[in-house]
């Protein structure tokens, strides 16, 4: 997709905007709720308004060097997917500081990788896959391991943090070599394996043996990740 360097309008700014409107306010009124029902904190808050901010600047600026992006059918499944990885951070942000219980993280948590078998399925069918939106849909998933691994690294012990850390490891990796960013071929298994850390560890975080599914989901993203870069740098340009 050629990415355009004409000046945008304010006009299609607000447009952008417009559309994540109704996840961000999703989000708000879930915290809400969780203020009201659950006693949500400070730091909950603080956390869950900063996700939101990042997320509104973020997406934007990514739309907004596209001309004429608009946000498709399968976006509107990954905001609303991302909403509620919004929830489940400003959860987890009060929970390291003793308050939610866990039985409130682990269905916000399983919904949101539930949506994550959709958006795909809908960017298909509707023929509006983009590079946007599927980039936009692995950061989803990334940070959403991530703050798991946070919560499961504070029962299994803090080596759970790579879980989470590798794929950024990765990036910051690709800024020294190149040839790291090269596009991979497609892979079931590394599909399988994303949405195996995931689930491992929402069932980590429900006290399901956390360090035996941490250790799990941390030994099939190795070999993933090791896989990947050993096919990339094997097929590198020179």
């Amino acid at each position: 997709m050629a990415v355009s360097t004409c000046t945008r309008t304010p006009a299609e700014l607000g447009s952008t905007v417009v559309q994540q409107a109704p996840a961000l306010l999703a989000q708000l009124a879930l915290l809400t709720l969780l203020t009201v029902t659950t006693g949500l904190g400070l730091v909950g808050w603080t956390v869950g308004v900063a996700y939101l901010l990042g997320l509104l600047v973020l997406l934007t600026q990514g739309a907004w060097r596209i001309r004429g992006y608009r946000l498709g059918p399968a976006d509107q499944v990954t905001l609303a997917r991302a909403a509620l990885i919004g929830t489940v951070t400003a959860l987890v942000a009060d929970r390291l500081g003793g308050h939610p219980p866990l039985t409130l993280i682990v269905p916000v948590a399983a919904v949101a990788l539930a949506l994550d078998a959709l958006d795909g399925y809908v960017a298909r069918r509707t023929g509006t896959v983009s590079a946007l939106g599927a980039r936009f849909d692995m950061e989803a998933d990334a940070f959403l391991i991530l703050v798991l691994s946070v919560l499961v690294a504070t029962t299994a012990g803090p080596w759970v943090l790579a879980i989470g850390l590798m794929r950024y490891a990765f990036v910051a990796a690709a800024r020294l070599w190149p040839w790291l960013r090269a596009p991979l071929r497609p892979s079931r298994a590394r599909k399988a394996v994303a949405a195996l850390q995931g689930i491992a560890l929402t069932a980590a975080v429900a006290g399901a043996a956390p360090a035996v599914l941490a250790g799990i989901a941390a030994a099939t993203l190795s070999w993933s990740f090791g896989r990947d870069v050993w096919w990339l740098y094997r097929n590198r340009a020179g």
